[in-house]
């Protein structure tokens, strides 16, 4: 048999792995359920995992290898061409509330949108185009961090370089470290911009420190990551700044193919009056002209209109390049890749296609091999208790984390700490919980008025205690809902069929000898021919000579209906085996 290559930049989803290995999507989920392993269309597997399902499945003609991630594109599938050109860097610009990502953007852009934001914060995902030097470099302002998780959970390695901004009078703080391992995560690259070094205050090399303490090794003390103090403000050190995004995409030799159908992600998406859908794309392969089909996710048109990144029409467009499009069916969602079709008929069956694909679908999350075994080594369990931690400070994250996982579930209950923090319960835990039927626990935390507004319209659960114990007590009981109820069956009696009156479709009327115990309306019967079982049904009315009575006890002869869920040929002869089944809950 011909051997197979996969090629893997990163990782995979369970959509692309089944279709790399000539599999329906359904058939592969289902071989994994077989070995124990919860999985849903759109989840995402690294190399190790993707490696160990095809393992699981004998496969032996599949061969997994690592695609360098720096000529990544949006089909993990594909090499790119002997024409394949450089494109611009993808860079998402994050950081702490307050700690000047937007005023960044806006001082390199030379725009002034502080002050039209709620607040002086970012509403929604904007992208924008940077020329210097003539090269250019594509940035996108994210709302905070949930934006970035979701192009992660949504598959799209799409930013290549990740710009943290870190204030200089204020150090590393909660979202300073969500957007290091997101970053990480995406196996992005990553810049380190210290800003408001203009403040009193100001002390760089305390933030260096606090930095290196999570993981982010200044270049000048021995590591790998560029530091540049910078004043947002004051137009400090910019030029600079942007230096090494391009010295860093150089470093990366970042390209893509352009004699492809344009592919690429969707960034935003709203309704305008008068122009129906308004969709903000970003394409990573190919060329995106006006008139084109597309299709994305459920949803598919013919682009009406294109406008650049300042609202101005544009004809055509190239990898890395952001557009803002119309003609779209209906919206489609954010995170949901595009890909430009041949034809109207083509779009519309791809789309039906989509539809049917993810009707089931949950929100996805990263798979990792050590996720997998341990899902494998829970047999058949598909219980999973998905849990947020937030605590005041990490050694209360740990040590309620470490509790959780000592909770004895005798192997029948995964528990998947989607995220831990320290810190407040924010917008980013509610929009990891959403959908994915997760619990957030804080430990000596608040939740803010609007996050609990937030999470009680999502359905996301918040629950905050001060006791660890009490904590534990909760989750303990939460899992204990996700056991199965025991069935307990107590036999009663048995009879033997002397003479059967009636049999139709889901009734039974006979009559017979008790031989031990006794019988009555509501006890269950087990109907043995042989020694075998052939059916059950529950009695539903006794008789004696011919009156109703409550009950037939050993020794009596008497009469019974009893109702079946389908039809049975009771015979002379047969056993009733009486019995009552009852369910009660378990306790861990």
């Amino acid at each position: 048999m011909e051997e197979k290559t996969i090629l893997i930049a990163g990782s995979i989803t369970v959509d692309e792995l089944a279709n790399a290995l000539g599999l329906s999507v359904t058939q592969l989920i289902g071989e994994l359920f077989k070995n124990g392993i919860v999985a849903t269309i759109n989840q995402r597997l690294d190399y190790e995992t993707a490696q160990i399902i095809i393992d699981e499945l004998g496969l032996k003609n599949v061969k997994l290898e690592r695609k360098n991630t720096a000529t990544r594109t949006s089909d993990l599938h594909r090499e790119l061409s002997d024409k394949a050109i450089t494109r611009p860097p993808v860079v998402a610009v994050m950081g702490h509330v307050d700690h000047g990502k937007t005023t960044l953007l806006d001082t390199l852009l030379h725009k002034k949108t502080v002050d039209d934001e709620a607040g002086g914060i970012t509403q929604h995902i904007s992208a924008y185009q940077l020329k210097h030097d003539d090269r250019l470099i594509t940035f996108l302002d994210t709302p905070g961090h949930e934006a970035f998780a979701a192009i992660r959970q949504h598959g799209a390695m799409l930013t290549d370089i990740v710009i943290i901004v870190v204030a200089a009078d204020d150090g590393v703080k909660p979202q300073t470290v969500e957007a290091i391992n997101f970053a990480k995560t995406a196996n992005a690259k990553i810049i380190v911009a210290i800003n408001k070094i203009d403040r009193e205050g100001a002390d760089i090399d305390r933030t260096k420190a606090d930095l290196s303490n999570h993981g982010l090794q200044p270049e000048e003390w021995g590591g790998d990551i560029t530091m540049v103090p910078i004043s947002a403000k004051q137009n400090q050190n910019l030029e600079q700044l942007i230096d090494m995004v391009l010295l860093t995409a150089d470093i990366e030799e970042l390209k893509a193919d352009v004699d492809i159908p344009a592919e690429g992600l969707v960034i935003e998406s709203h309704m305008e009056t008068g122009k129906g859908s308004v969709v903000n794309l970003l394409v990573t392969g190919g060329e995106l002209k006006t008139g084109d089909f597309i299709v994305a996710g459920k949803s598919y048109g013919k682009i009406r209109t294109m406008l650049d990144w300042q609202g101005k029409p544009k004809g055509k467009a190239t990898p890395s390049t952001p557009v803002t499009v119309t003609g779209f069916k209906e919206l489609p969602n954010f995170g949901d890749r595009f890909a430009e079709v041949s034809d109207e008929k083509t779009a519309r069956k791809m789309a039906l296609l989509n539809a049917e694909a993810i009707a089931d679908e949950s929100a996805s999350a990263n798979v990792t091999s050590t996720d997998l075994l341990r899902m494998m080594n829970a047999a058949d369990n598909s219980k999973v208790m998905n849990v947020i931690v937030k605590g005041d400070v990490l050694g209360s994250v740990t040590s309620v984390v470490d509790s959780l996982k000592m909770i004895d579930t005798h192997g029948e209950i995964t528990l998947n700490i989607v995220s831990t923090g320290v810190g407040d319960i924010s917008e980013n835990d509610v929009y990891m919980a959403a959908g994915g039927n997760t619990i957030i626990y804080g430990f000596n935390v608040s939740v803010p008025i609007n996050i609990s507004k937030m999470a009680a319209r999502d359905g996301v659960p918040i629950r905050t205690y001060k006791v660890i114990y009490e904590l534990l007590d909760d989750a303990k009981h939460e899992m204990e809902n996700l056991l199965d109820a025991e069935i307990i069956e107590t036999d009663t009696g048995e009879m033997k069929v002397l003479g059967v009156f009636r049999t139709e479709k889901t009734s039974i009327i006979a009559g017979g000898e008790v031989l031990k115990g006794d019988v009555k309306s509501g006890y269950l019967a087990k109907i043995v021919r042989n020694k075998e079982q052939i059916g059950e049904a529950e009695v539903t009315s006794t008789q004696k000579e011919k009156m109703d009575v409550k009950e037939l006890v050993a020794g009596e002869t008497g009469g019974l209906a009893m109702r079946t869920t389908s039809k049975i040929d009771l015979q002379i002869g047969d056993r009733l085996k009486f019995f009552t089944r009852e369910t009660k809950k378990r306790t861990l």
